[in-house]
């Protein structure tokens, strides 16, 4: 979020890659017999079948090059079917597109908005979920302590401090967590974890102290995300991250323009198949983007670019696109007075539901008070709205 990491700042301190093939559902007629055997090389998305060393298994989500044979725990991606035999498996897989198309809610999350508990009057956890059936926060922002440490604001540590009291409140009111590493603004993690596997390192360390089923990359400025040494360090580090959990989102959180990626987004997303990161979903952030006033519009277009990015980087069809992307918005007025009314979110709430669209969120619920005339600031939207009306809007993704 620009204005969002602007306002932390003033209150609180490239090829393409050549397209993999995509393996169809082969369910087999009969109970014992072996579906097509799994490739390393393929994509299998929510729903194929493959068979490793007699067994027959199925993919939860996305994935490639995950050996069935061992990533099929409970919390996995794949299913063991169980014992199969009775065919001869091919030993080259499919290399057509599915009949149909794939499942599209397979990464989809439920919508979690940020907030930021270090600023702008941070309401209470269990009056926002009261209000409007939120389930999950996003929290911000993770940065970097003492070089690699990641510490909430740099400064606190993952475990202590109002973060942690703040944390401690959002489960207590039944919600989840995904906590945002970087951010607009301070000393982040990509540039100062000199190296992909420190850096993995630092992103682990998150995961473990809350036992996340997500993590938000929030890459921005010319630190990170217009730095290409760290956009490739982080793309690393998130590569190791996804193959030692594999059940846990990696999100990436980036700007865009009014017409999709700018130069360093479209790198971003080339780089991650070119590395072979395994990314799970792609957030865009259409705001501060000097676009007028038409931001359903402007998000529709920039999404859209994103989608046929996504679709020429990895072979995906629309639907795989999609289910691959996220929105993160900003409510009200942005820092470049771009107006988002409440009609006009739940339009762009509306649009990505219908395309099926992994992710859905908004800087921020520190926000999300009315204030009409309030211009830009850290506690209200700067227009007249609902008490947390964005974040039920959202809610309804």
């Amino acid at each position: 979020m620009k204005l969002g990491r602007k306002l932390l700042v003033l209150g609180a301190v490239a090829a393409t890659g050549l397209s993999a093939a995509i393996i169809p559902m082969t369910m087999s007629n009969a109970a014992t017999a072996c579906a097509a055997a799994w490739s390393s090389s393929a994509v299998y998305v929510g729903g194929n079948s493959a068979s490793q060393s007699g067994h027959n298994y199925t993919a939860k989500w996305w994935t490639q090059n995950e050996s069935p044979a061992t990533h099929s725990g409970q919390w996995d991606v794949w299913a063991d079917n169980g014992a199969c035999g009775g065919t001869t498996p091919p030993t080259t897989p499919p290399t057509t597109g599915p009949t149909t198309n794939p499942p599209t809610t397979g990464t989809k999350m439920a919508s979690s908005p940020y907030v930021y508990p270090g600023w702008g009057n941070p309401p209470a956890p269990s009056t926002v979920t009261a209000a409007t059936g939120v389930k999950a926060f996003t929290v911000a922002f993770v940065l970097a302590s003492n070089g690699c440490n990641p510490a909430w604001d740099g400064e606190s540590g993952l475990t202590g401090g109002v973060h942690a009291s703040y944390i401690a409140q959002i489960k207590a009111a039944g919600a989840d967590i995904v906590p945002s590493v970087g951010g607009y603004s301070g000393n982040k993690l990509g540039p100062n974890c000199t190296t992909t596997a420190a850096l993995a390192g630092a992103y682990q360390k998150i995961i473990d102290a809350f036992g996340l089923k997500s993590i938000d990359i929030d890459i921005e400025n010319t630190d990170e995300f217009e730095n290409t040494a760290v956009q490739d360090r982080v793309l690393g580090a998130l590569k190791i991250i996804k193959q030692n959990n594999p059940s846990v989102k990696t999100i990436l959180t980036f700007g865009t323009a009014t017409t999709g990626p700018t130069y360093y987004g479209t790198r971003l997303v080339q780089q991650a198949k070119a590395l072979g990161a395994n990314i799970d979903i792609f957030t865009q952030m259409p705001f501060d983007f000097g676009g007028g006033n038409d931001m359903y519009g402007n998000t529709v277009n920039s999404s859209e670019a994103l989608k046929n990015l996504l679709k020429t980087t990895f072979g995906y069809t629309d639907a795989q696109a999609y289910s691959h992307m996220g929105i993160s918005g900003m409510n009200g007025l942005s820092d470049q007075q771009e107006l988002t009314s409440t009609d006009t979110w739940t339009r762009i709430r509306d649009y990505a539901k219908s395309k099926g669209f992994a992710r859905f969120t908004f800087w921020a619920v520190n926000r999300d008070r009315g204030c009409a005339g309030g211009g830009v600031v850290s506690n209200c939207s700067g227009i007249a709205q609902a008490d947390w009306a964005f974040t039920k809007i959202s809610a309804g993704f």
